[in-house]
């Protein structure tokens, strides 16, 4: 066997006739630029990890000149989600990461959601059999689990299957098929030596083959397992590498056996490091982690997620903590890539999220992207002042770590029907005294800005020989609820005169 990646002659990607159908023809690999692929199934909200994969395939394929792809792998039909499909796609319109080709990007080597693919998958399962690289297996589900439940009453090792119908008769095993038994059609996995996989970060993968399952490759139903469908759709799609998830590597000897049973060069494998949740386990949305649609309703930004997502087991060569996908697309290699696995970190993404409010985006983007969330999100504008609501949300910036923080954060701002938390009422009581001057001293401030304010709230204090922080904080509690909010004279200029006032003479 030749461990390492040859650059094959040959590959074999789907073609179309004049009149539509489908045919194959045959492009040498040396005239095929660099084609990547995700491959999600659509079983429920769309998975960071996808959002992860495909921010590394598409990344790769721009440096390389080539192509990425997206490609919905829907064979599992007991989990098949019917939305799921449309929600992974939005997902990557939102996130910015445009296929070169799709199921809304369809093109003359589609379609690209798999079960539209399953008249292809059957033929090659069927050479695959012919070859004797594959096997019928005839036997009934309820076999299965009583010899699964048997040998685990042994205390045997069991892979899977007992490989009973592995050395039927190539006569028999047509005789029982058209007698109309049903069956699948299973890989003939060497039963000695090893399978070498190379890999692109972790170099010679050995798995000893007596430790291979004869998996599945085509069900009962007629539909292909994963195995077979996607190592068919990616030579027939011409993808040169696979660029997948860690838990794959395990299923890659499978991968391997079956295109050298179909006679077709492996592509380059590269698997990525875990993308690991806070408690150290496989970030996985089945256990609660967050999905990326939860991230956007929380109000991250989509360049903020992928900046993050970008930095779990990868590096910027100058340690910088923001940067952009064209970033990336400049300065990536494979060689930074750390393994090991990289926690995701919530707490982590919103302080970026907030940097990126801060000092990436203009104030007036800011605006934009929270008008756009409050809209998508909220019961719409919370005013119909657009000055006011600009105003606001510029005040508003250095406290937000997402847009979700807005609202939450500004509700004395729209309505004097607020509630004051527990410490605004014990500093009202405080200065209690106080609230009669400071609201003659802010009434007698002739021109309503930040600086004027500041000005008499200084000389009040100063004319009672107090310090500022005696003088603020009643005033601060009597307008807006709360201790947790923008620098004090610039929320009363934003507040306006009028409300302030009537906010004072209302703690009074």
């Amino acid at each position: 066997m030749t461990l390492g990646v040859a650059t094959p002659s040959v590959v074999t990607p789907l073609c179309r006739g004049q009149g539509g159908e489908a045919t194959l023809c045959y492009v040498p690999m040396s005239d095929q630029p660099t084609v990547t692929r995700i491959a999600p199934s659509p079983t429920g909200d769309p998975h960071v990890g996808t959002a992860y994969q495909a921010l590394f395939n598409s990344v790769f394929a721009r440096q390389q000149g080539g192509r990425f792809i997206v490609r919905i792998e829907d064979t599992d039909r007991n989990r098949y989600n019917a939305t799921s499909e449309g929600r992974i796609l939005d997902m990557l319109d939102w996130l910015g990461i445009q296929p070169d080709a799709s199921p809304r990007n369809e093109d003359d080597q589609g379609p690209y959601t798999q079960s539209q693919r399953a008249g292809l998958h059957r033929q090659y399962a069927e050479a695959l059999l012919e070859s004797g690289a594959a096997y019928r297996a005839f036997d009934t589900p309820e076999e299965l689990e009583e010899r699964r439940k048997a040998a685990e009453a042994r205390k045997d090792s069991y892979l899977g299957y007992d490989r009973r119908d592995r050395e039927l008769s190539r006569e028999e095993s047509d005789r029982r098929a058209a007698a109309g038994e049903e069956f699948v059609i299973r890989l003939k996995a060497p039963l000695e030596g090893q399978t070498v996989v190379r890999d692109r970060l972790r170099g010679d993968v050995v798995f000893d083959n007596a430790q291979l399952d004869d998996k599945v490759l085509l069900k009962r139903d007629g539909f292909p397992t994963y195995h077979l469908a996607a190592m068919v759709d990616d030579h027939l799609m011409g993808v040169t590498h696979v660029i997948r998830a860690e838990e794959w590597l395990t299923s890659t000897p499978i991968h391997k056996l079956i295109l050298e049973g179909l006679g077709w060069q492996e592509p380059e494998w590269i698997h990525t490091p875990w993308l690991l949740s806070a408690g150290g386990k496989k970030y996985s949305k089945r256990r609660g982690d967050p999905s990326v649609e939860d991230f956007r309703r929380m109000g991250i930004l989509p360049e903020a997620l992928l900046n993050y997502l970008g930095m779990m087991g990868w590096s910027m060569p100058g340690g910088e903590e923001i940067f952009s996908v064209d970033d990336m697309v400049r300065e990536f290699t494979w060689e930074r890539v750390s393994l090991g696995g990289s926690t995701f970190d919530v707490t982590k993404l919103k302080w970026l999220n907030g940097k990126y409010l801060r000092e990436v985006l203009s104030a007036d983007e800011v605006v934009e992207r929270v008008r756009a969330y409050l809209t998508e999100f909220g019961a719409g504008l919370p005013t119909e002042d657009e000055a006011y609501f600009t105003d606001v949300v510029r005040l508003m910036i250095p406290r937000l770590e997402t847009l979700g923080d807005f609202a939450e954060m500004t509700g004395y701002f729209w309505s004097d029907e607020f509630e004051t938390d527990d410490k605004a009422a014990k500093a009202v009581q405080q200065g209690a005294d106080l609230l009669p001057d400071l609201r003659s001293a802010l009434a007698g401030v002739s021109d309503w800005n930040a600086e004027a304010i500041k000005h008499a709230l200084h000389e009040y204090a100063e004319a009672r020989e107090l310090k500022l922080g005696k003088v603020m904080p009643p005033v601060r509690a009597a307008v807006a609820g709360t201790m947790q909010s923008p620098d004090l004279a610039e929320m009363l200029e934003v507040l306006g005169r009028e409300r302030v006032l009537a906010r004072l003479d209302r703690a009074l």
